[in-house]
This record gives C-alpha cells, structure tokens and sequence, in this order.
C-alpha cells in the first residue's frame, strides 16, 4: 500500500505541477488531493491542524491570485472587463483548438477579441492582448513558486 500511496502522490504532484502552465489540468487540486492519498493510503498521523490551514491558505491564495494576476495584466496594458473575459476564455479553449501554442495564443486572442467587440481600436486591443499574455506568465510564475511551497512543506511535515 505505501508503494502504491506513494507512486499516486508523486503521480498527482506532477499532474498538479505541470497544472500550473496548463489549464487544463487540475493544478494545485492535484497537489491537495495528494495529501489526501497519502493520508487514505499510508497515514493522516504526520499532518495536523497546522499543516491542513497553511495547505489550505495556500490553495486559496494560489486561485484568487490565478484570476488576479491574469486580470491585473490586461488591465495594466489598457484591457477591459471584456478583455478579461476574452483571455480566460481563450486560456481554456486555445489550448484544445491549437494543442502546441494554443495557450499563448488562445489569451491573446480571447483578449482581442473581447476589447474588438466593445467597439475598442485595433491598437488598444493587441495591447490587451501582449498584457493577456504577460498576465499569464506572471500567474504561471506564482502558481509554481506556491505549489513548489505546498510539496516542500508536505515533505517536511512527512520526513
């Protein structure tokens, strides 16, 4: 069972890492089910109120800061709400719709897109775009740094 428990959770912290950088996987969920697993099929006994409210805190602030990093850079670059829409729905399609590129180039164009319906110029709107895109890279930044945080305290608390 610890072979097992062990192979899912290295298993999950991957998927969740590589959910960082790519939307469609579940990220940092992967990364707190792990604990979970671990728990189920080796001992819940290592981990205590303090690990389970840092964990915790960290999830949170890992998905409010993946909406508010991203919207911070279309707005930084002159995007509106339309633009913020625009990008989040191209950061889920794009990669589906354009497999290798698709996430850089499915925010871009989401953000375009949205600021070229509300009537915004040309200009304004590649500039939401570049911000969409910026905004990504920045969120992406912050959810490694977090999630890397989040395995790293799991196995302190673990060894």
């Amino acid at each position: 069972m610890i072979t097992l428990g062990w192979t899912l959770v290295i298993l999950l912290f991957v998927v969740g890492m590589i959910g960082a950088v790519y939307p469609v996987l579940p990220g940092v969920l992967a990364i707190y089910g792990a604990f979970f697993i671990y728990g189920w099929l080796i001992s819940f006994e290592p981990f205590g109120f303090g690990f389970w409210i840092i964990q915790s805190l960290i999830v949170i602030i890992i998905m409010v800061a993946d909406y508010a990093v991203g919207a911070l850079g279309v707005k930084k670059f002159g995007g509106s709400k339309a633009a913020i829409i625009g990008s989040t729905i191209g950061l889920i399609i794009g990669p589906f719709v354009i497999p290798a590129f698709g996430i850089l180039i499915g925010p871009f164009l989401g953000a375009v897109i949205g600021e070229i319906i509300i009537g915004t110029s040309w200009k304004k709107a590649i500039s939401a775009g570049v911000g969409s895109v910026l905004g990504f890279f920045a969120s992406s930044a912050v959810k490694i740094a977090l999630q890397l945080a989040m395995i790293i305290i799991f196995l302190i608390w673990v060894f």
